[in-house]
């Protein structure tokens, strides 16, 4: 026999409280096995072309414009783009061989200008 306490849980509450906790583990179990596969498909997602091709790109249908760069090595050169308009910017590795890759992008860029010196 059960103590007068926890008379008040019935078997339909029990019932229910078993169906959310079944809800809540599946819910759980389907993101922890779908965000890792997001998270892996944006890795993934790094997209490189022809220099000339993604220079067209950059500058005709993103608006950006080039703001810096540098030799990262003797085969690699890095270089920042920024949108002026909405402050996007993405960071674009060439290769000696003529292709480039974009390795990051970000928004809110914030131009410092430089100290006279």
């Amino acid at each position: 026999m059960m103590p007068a306490r926890y008379k008040f849980v019935t078997t339909a509450a029990m019932s229910r409280y078993r169906g959310f906790m079944s809800f809540r583990f599946t819910l759980c179990l389907s993101l922890g096995l779908t965000l890792p596969t997001l998270a892996l498909a944006n890795l993934v997602e790094v997209s490189c072309d022809d220099s000339a091709r993604m220079v067209k790109t950059l500058e005709r249908v993103m608006g950006a414009q080039r703001q810096g760069m540098g030799l990262r090595d003797p085969e690699t050169m890095l270089e920042v783009w920024v949108t002026p308009r909405n402050g996007d910017w993405l960071i674009v590795q060439n290769y000696a061989n003529g292709t480039s890759c974009i390795v990051a992008m970000g928004e809110h860029w914030e131009a410092i200008p430089a100290d006279p010196v």
